[in-house]
């Protein structure tokens, strides 16, 4: 802990509440469809509308970072996320409220494609233990969205939106009096130097294995509350906390563990191995064991978040910004088609079939990872060298 700074520990905590944005729709998904009339599709779109636009946004948010500043950027995220939470909680309709889920992924994307590289950057302890902060944050954020969400929600599907958006208020007011730039503030960049990291083997190779496991983690955590229609929103919420508990455990402690005895790619394939027989499970098993399975892909999407996460910074040659806006493009835009699809799959073909597709897709990216090793590889060994006083 002494390699954290207050500036570090201020991002932390932004970061989870930056990340509890995601979940906290979770448990209200059946309650916002009932209450609008909605379908499972409209309500899908919640989540593709959100996430879409944070993939969009991507290819300018690193740019937007190094020209600003860490700081700057971080601020403007977060007071789109206050705003556009806000509007959520007011919103009229259900189209309405897919639009500015929008606005908020907007902000998401600029705060967080800065955060990880403010931590990084202002840690004193390396790059392994600040990507640990990160993504403790990022899992317990993912952990207690839905939590809130289940709590707030069980009064009405509006409070979680308005409890978000007090607690970014708070998150930046923290940024605001502790944060500061990095020692060494990269170089300005343009949107181009974007698509010329996804130009770089490892880069692109890495971002396209991580659209597939988004899309499968975006299957589980957006669409899989709607298989669920019989649960309160309070027990939706206890669910997906469980779920998240495992995420965050998995990804600080067991991937750790696991990394020193195993090579991240090695960890990487078996990982997503279990996870995709997980979710053909999800599909094939009954209904009343459902339940168990999703709370139980946790503890591999955990690892799979922290390995991607650090292959991002590990494999590229370019500056933190670029590599976390060039990764997070490519993988955001796989993560927008899940909900959607799933949503407009489930009701028109079967309930579980989108946990077929998701397998598939996992799959697809398991098997491409194992003759990419031959390229993610030698980047890793490369850059770990370089890492060597």
């Amino acid at each position: 802990m002494k390699h954290f700074p207050p500036a570090v520990w201020a991002t932390a905590f932004a970061t989870f509440v930056a990340f509890m944005g995601i979940g906290v729709v979770d448990p209200i998904l059946p309650l916002i469809g009932r209450e609008m009339g909605a379908s499972h599709a409209q309500v899908e779109w919640l989540f593709t509308s959100y996430i879409a636009v944070m993939a969009l946004a991507m290819l300018v948010s690193g740019v937007v970072g190094t020209r600003l500043g860490g700081k700057k950027t971080m601020l403007l995220g977060l007071g789109l996320v206050v705003v556009f939470a806000t509007l959520s909680g007011l919103s009229p309709s259900i189209g309405f409220l897919a639009t500015v889920r929008g606005g908020w992924g907007l902000g998401n994307a600029f705060f967080t494609s800065t955060a990880l590289s403010i931590i990084v950057g202002l840690s004193t302890g390396g790059m392994g233990p600040a990507i640990t902060l990160y993504e403790a944050a990022l899992g317990l954020g993912i952990a207690t969205g839905p939590l809130l969400g289940g709590l707030l929600g069980s009064f009405s599907w509006r409070y979680p939106f308005f409890g978000t958006a007090t607690l970014m208020a708070i998150g930046f007011v923290a940024t605001l009096a502790l944060v500061r730039e990095p020692p060494r503030r990269e170089a300005p960049r343009t949107a181009r130097d974007i698509f010329r990291a996804l130009a770089y083997p490892a880069v692109l190779v890495n971002a396209l294995i991580g659209l597939s496991y988004s899309y499968a983690f975006f299957t589980i955590l957006a669409y899989s509350p709607l298989t669920l229609p019989h649960l309160s929103a309070i027990s939706l919420g206890l669910t997906y906390f469980a779920w998240g508990v495992l995420v965050a455990f998995s990804s600080v402690v067991v991937v750790n563990w696991l990394l020193r005895r195993m090579h991240p790619l090695r960890v990487l394939v078996g990982n997503l191995a279990c996870l995709t027989l997980l979710l053909v499970l999800a599909g094939s098993l009954p209904r009343s064991h459902l339940l168990v399975i999703i709370v139980v892909t946790g503890f591999f999407c955990g690892i799979s978040n922290a390995v991607f996460t650090t292959l991002a910074m590990e494999v590229s040659p370019f500056a933190r910004s670029i590599s976390s806006g060039a990764y997070n493009f490519l993988r955001w835009a796989g993560a927008a088609i899940a909900p959607a699809l799933s949503g407009w799959v489930g009701q028109t073909v079967g309930l579980t079939i989108p946990f077929y597709i998701a397998a598939g897709v996992l799959l697809m990216g398991t098997l491409a990872l194992i003759p990419a090793m031959r390229v993610l590889g030698p980047a890793l060994e490369h850059r770990e060298q370089e890492a060597v006083p």
